[in-house]
């Protein structure tokens, strides 16, 4: 990845030679990282009756997961000057319009009608960007998520602003009134969530 960030896409031959592997070491790592959105494959067709030959290019995916440790520094320091610099009308309108922005990312994926399924529906695609959660079915019938990892952690800041964009995104995406029962920050193990319809107990 980090010969193809940044530069033009490369065939095998030419990873092969920056290198030194062979080519089925260098095909099995394309693989893989095509298969894991890291890479993007494509064909380029030569003139007359060469074999067309496969160009390898790195995602944006790539990019963000070579420079993980920057995105840590940064993010938390953008939002902290937001807090800062804004007042609690103008945070309101960011937390929202973000919420938007993150709820209409995964409402188009989202099929399901009733609040419940669309909640799992949610947390199947949450699942596969990476977050750890489960979803613990209650006596009653409703649905409690458990967000074992969380990534807005590294924004949190004393208001706990960062904690309503999750709140709302899921509010909106689902359909229903959505309340947090558990914190991570209050001491819990994780940030728990519920519909609450299927929980009175919000926090």
């Amino acid at each position: 990845m980090r010969l193809l960030v940044g530069a033009p896409p490369q065939t095998v031959a030419d990873l092969i030679e920056a290198t030194g592997v062979t080519r089925t070491a260098v095909t099995e790592q394309l693989n893989e990282l095509v298969g894991a959105g890291y890479l993007e494959k494509t064909t380029e067709r030569l003139e007359g009756r060469g074999r067309p030959r496969h160009l390898y290019a790195a995602t944006n995916a790539a990019l963000m997961l070579l420079f993980a440790s920057n995105q840590s520094l940064l993010v938390p320091a953008v939002w902290r000057a937001v807090n800062k610099i804004c007042d609690r009308a103008t945070m309101d309108r960011i937390i929202a319009d973000v919420s938007r922005t993150l709820a209409q990312h995964y409402r188009a994926r989202i099929t399901a009608k009733r609040p419940e399924s669309r909640l799992k529906q949610l947390m199947d695609l949450l699942r596969a960007e990476g977050v750890l959660l489960h979803v613990e079915e209650t006596k009653d019938g409703g649905l409690v998520v458990h967000k074992r990892s969380c990534p807005f952690i590294s924004m949190y800041e004393e208001t706990g602003s960062i904690c309503c964009v999750d709140l709302r995104m899921m509010k909106e995406v689902v359909g229903a009134d959505v309340v947090k029962t558990a914190c991570r920050h209050r001491g819990a193990p994780c940030c728990s969530f519920a519909i609450a319809s299927t929980n009175g107990r919000g926090s």
